[in-house]
């Protein structure tokens, strides 16, 4: 990405920005200068553990090893960035959570990624009754083990050990940005985001604090929680294990989907934008107040800047990036990623396929854990092409379930759309999803937008932008996709849409 605007610097000299992306499959780092220019990026990606069905797991260390690999491969491509660099921003994986030793901040399990469904049994309990309204009322959140908290139940209660640590204080627990931030300072700072923390079913989002009633719904004796420090706020000091000369802030920290939303300048009543990753986040901002959606889409905090929060719509949708991974790796239908978009032009239509990327349960809007993928409508003639295509609508279809319920819910109309992820790549998905919505579609060419958005956030916080208005003023490169499709033609592919859904849900 190339931005073209002249933001207002503390300083004349270039300054840079470190960011840390750390993904569900890879650990990115990058260089942006104080302009949203990037610089250079380096990845590492980690082992996606799955030791029972629908367990999905991370080695914590392995990734905390990735990102300094990751940034010593950078600082040799360019050492004079990393000598001016100002501050070091970070984004994650919101709801994966780990438990790691007080003091070493050696993990003392794997993390368990949003992903896993083991906490779904203690779910189960809790729907129905009062303390599931309670969760809801404070969280915005929805009782479900996509969220960390019935993970962290499971855990304690199959390891005694790791139970006894926690209640007694010599174990900590926290989002992917509290263990690096601990390790990279460390363990001098124990500390989160509101972004982060409003993700865990422990934070009420109204009075922006943990709540005591909440972690005793789930079971938990939690001696002590991370502090929780506004994202444009500092959060310590690193040398990033001496690749550094000398430390540096960790500026500007928040949950991946946050920071896109931030990056996208999305600040206004009515803005959205999807961030498509191996799930799908679509966020929409909807002001200063909360409003509550009875139709399966959470509140999130979109931010808190100087005391004062910002709410958004979110829908989450489970597989939705991931589906085209699986159609490479597991089914063999295409070689390579890019090869999905080519199959699916080479097809005037789906053939009448189908294809819902439950894999892991469907989330948004319908919120249930034991639904499994299937593909609809197959017959003699259908081919390889048409299944890949589905695929690919499957994805477009989930996320747009979202959109629709969210205009309605707000009661503000959309007022515009834009996507960022690694699947923006994928031209034939963002023309499908401008299609189906009838909007124009802003997609980013950085896939790693979250990275800006922290990145703006550690400016914020240092001094390097004065205010958002300043961000305003920064162009990013796009592309828009306007609308084709013939009303009567969405329509259609909607009504398909809702009768398999109908069906698996059954």
């Amino acid at each position: 990405m190339r931005g073209s605007g002249a933001a207002e610097t503390a300083e004349d000299l270039v300054t840079y920005i470190l960011a840390i992306d750390q993904s569900t499959q890879s650990t990115k780092v990058m260089i942006f200068n104080h302009s949203a220019e990037l610089i250079d990026s380096a990845s590492k990606a980690h082992e996606q553990i799955f030791p029972s069905p629908g367990w999905v797991e991370h080695d914590a260390e392995q990734i905390y090893a990735n990102l300094l690999t990751a940034m010593s491969e950078l600082k040799a491509r360019n050492p004079a960035a990393f000598a001016q660099a100002a501050c070091l921003s970070v984004t994650n994986q919101r709801e994966t959570i780990v438990v790691f030793e007080k003091g070493s901040g050696k993990p003392l399990s794997n993390a368990i990624v949003w992903l896993d469904r083991r906490g779904e049994p203690f779910c189960a309990e809790l729907r129905g009754g009062a303390d599931e309204r309670t969760v809801e009322k404070k969280t915005g959140l929805r009782v479900d083990t996509y969220f960390p908290a019935s993970k962290l139940t499971w855990l304690t209660r199959n390891n005694p050990a790791v139970a006894a640590e926690l209640k007694s204080g010599s174990a900590l627990i926290g989002t992917i940005d509290t263990y690096l931030i601990y390790r990279l300072t460390g363990g001098k700072v124990y500390a989160t985001d509101p972004t982060n923390a409003s993700r865990t079913l422990f934070y009420h989002i109204d009075r922006l604090n943990w709540d005591e009633e909440l972690i005793r719904i789930f079971g938990l004796e939690i001696a002590e929680l991370p502090e929780i420090r506004e994202s444009a706020s500092v959060f310590g000091e690193t040398d990033l294990n001496g690749l550094l000369s000398k430390p540096i802030p960790i500026a500007g920290v928040m949950g991946d989907s946050q920071a896109a939303l931030f990056a996208e300048r999305c600040y206004e009543p009515g803005m959205a934008k999807i961030t498509f990753g191996t799930g799908s986040s679509v966020l929409m901002n909807i002001g200063d107040k909360r409003i509550r959606s009875g139709n399966g889409i959470v509140n999130a905090l979109a931010w808190v800047l100087d005391g004062k929060p910002t709410y958004a719509f979110e829908g989450i949708t489970n597989f939705t990036g991931a589906t085209i991974s699986w159609m490479q790796n597991r089914m063999n239908l295409i070689e390579k990623p890019e090869e999905s978009e080519t199959l699916a032009r080479s097809v005037p239509d789906n053939g009448g396929v189908y294809l819902v990327p439950a894999f892991v349960g469907l989330g948004a809007p319908y919120w249930r854990a034991d639904v499994k993928g299937a593909i609809f409508g197959l017959t003699p003639g259908v081919t390889r092409a048409h299944v890949v295509r589905a695929g690919l609508e499957g994805i477009a279809f989930t996320v747009t379930d979202v959109i629709r319920i969210m205009e309605k819910d707000a009661g503000v109309p959309l007022k515009c759309l834009f996507a960022d992820g690694g699947p923006v790549r994928n031209s034939f998905l963002m023309q499908f999803v401008a299609d189906i919505n009838r909007r124009e579609l802003h997609a980013s060419s950085l896939p790693e937008l979250s990275a800006l958005g922290a990145a703006f956030s550690g400016g914020l916080a240092i001094g390097i932008y004065k205010n958002i208005d300043v961000l305003h003023k920064i162009n990013t490169s796009v592309k828009v996709y306007e609308p084709k499709m013939k009303d009567s033609e969405v329509e259609k592919l909607f009504s398909g849409w809702a009768k398999v859904i109908h069906k698996i849900l059954s």
